[in-house]
């Protein structure tokens, strides 16, 4: 059976067009050393505080269009350009200061098994330095904001997938990212737990974080009716504002 997932306000207005994109694209193109061409002059802006959903087959370039942005592919051609940084003049060392810039969401989750919702959220601070005063006044802001505040002390194998989800949520805020980009997030849910990472995401970009979503989920993208950039066979096809998965004609 089929669930119809229940159709959002109306999107926030773009953010203005004379803002300095938070991500920015021009003719990108990465070919593989086995000569298989992934992306082809790729160009995209995305302005702060928008919300962009990213579609294509498998195979489209997806994968590697969000490798790029963290810098953990390089461009064969072109420009690429994230949180005021080009990446190509990153020196390696700056990386991981760019990547607390950019959260991240995966399908998978990907917690740390043996901790807790708490530890797993407070490890992705402790690792960059940051106080005990810090971990203990962020993390339980963050877990509170996903409503996992009651759960903080359960494993993951406690956890139902919706929760499981909202900790790696919550761990991919804990610098205050700029751009939060969701890699498949409802992949492994069912439809009404997706609905409710969804309005998680709506919540977080009203804060004013950037959100990019990589999805399948045609459902999620015609209900939700945000910008959308379509990739075919690592070309953007499409670049279309409150549109839905697939043109309309």
């Amino acid at each position: 059976m089929t669930t119809t997932l229940p159709r959002p306000t109306a999107a926030p207005a773009t953010a203005s067009t004379l803002a300095e994109p938070v991500i920015s694209m021009v003719d990108v193109g990465v070919t593989y050393p086995n000569g298989k061409v992934a992306l082809a002059d790729v160009s995209v802006a995305i302005a702060p505080g928008e919300y962009v959903f990213l579609v294509g087959a498998s195979g489209a370039g997806k994968t590697t269009f969000i490798r790029l942005l963290i810098r953990d592919q390089l461009p064969t051609s072109g420009r690429v350009v994230v949180a005021g940084k080009d990446l190509l003049k990153l020196r390696r060392g700056q990386v991981p200061k760019l990547r607390r810039r950019i959260g991240i969401v995966f399908q998978d989750f990907r917690l740390l098994p043996n901790k807790t919702a708490y530890e797993n959220v407070a490890f992705a601070l402790e690792v960059t330095g940051a106080s005990s005063a810090t971990v203990r006044r962020r993390v339980p802001q963050l877990l509170n904001l996903v409503g996992l505040h009651e759960h903080d002390h359960h494993l993951p194998t406690q956890l139902s997938g919706g929760e499981q989800q909202r900790v790696a949520i919550a761990r991919a805020l804990v610098h205050d990212p700029a751009i939060l980009i969701a890699d498949e997030p409802t992949g492994n849910l069912d439809p009404v737990t997706s609905w409710e990472i969804i309005q998680l995401l709506i919540q977080i970009n009203e804060l004013g974080t950037t959100v990019l979503m990589a999805t399948h989920n045609q459902e999620i993208v015609n209900a939700m009716r945000r910008r959308v950039l379509a990739l075919e066979h690592g070309t953007l096809v499409r670049d279309e504002a409150g549109a839905a998965y697939e043109r309309e004609y």
